[in-house]
């Protein structure tokens, strides 16, 4: 007889898996999940351009189980200079450790108070990445998107797009009706 595999893959669409087996399970054994979400909710104003698409690997440890993972996705974000909608791709990855609440021989709880922001298992021994894999997204939201590196923006007079016509100038003798008192100081002194 054959002694299992020490890494399973498994497809998933959640962010919730069930641990219990791998918390049997002697300390290095592994499972690697691969992750296919279609959509996930990162927050009111932040859309997702594609579905979330990556991999977790849950292992045990003596005391806990290890998540680590890798996620992509992209943004529908404007672009900074010139405003149009573009998808912003980020990769992220991510490691989190989770400890057990309830004790998986005996069934009963595990003091949480030592180490009380830890996440943890659910009663039933699921392990729920979805907030851990949310905050991992919204934290890699680029800061300066931009729809190409060379973008030329917005005319500053005008918000005519840059890109679309390269040749587009305003005539220079055309003074801004709020500065024609500047301009007439500047002619009085020359």
């Amino acid at each position: 007889m054959t002694a299992p595999p020490a890494t399973l893959r498994i497809s998933v669409l959640m962010l919730s898996f069930n641990v219990a087996e791998l918390l049997r399970s002697a300390p290095g054994t592994a499972r690697t999940f691969d992750i296919s979400l279609a959509t996930l909710s990162i927050a009111d104003d932040v859309r997702l351009a594609a579905p979330v698409e990556g991999d977790v690997q849950l292992s045990r440890t003596s005391r806990s189980i290890l998540a680590r993972g890798r996620v992509r996705t992209a943004f529908v974000e404007p672009c900074a200079r010139c405003l149009v909608d573009t998808a912003a791709p980020v990769d992220i990855a991510f490691e989190e450790e989770a400890l057990p609440s309830i004790d998986i021989d005996t069934g009963l709880p595990v003091d949480a108070s030592e180490e009380p922001d830890t996440l943890r298992l659910d009663d039933h021994h699921e392990l729920d990445l979805t907030e851990t894999v949310r905050e991992a997204i919204s934290l890699a939201e680029p800061l300066v998107p931009l729809c190409r590196p060379d973008c030329r923006g917005l005319c500053l007079e005008c918000g005519a797009d840059l890109n679309a016509d390269p040749a587009h100038h305003h005539d220079d003798d055309v003074i801004d009706p709020r500065l024609a008192a500047l301009a007439a100081l500047r002619d009085q002194l020359t």
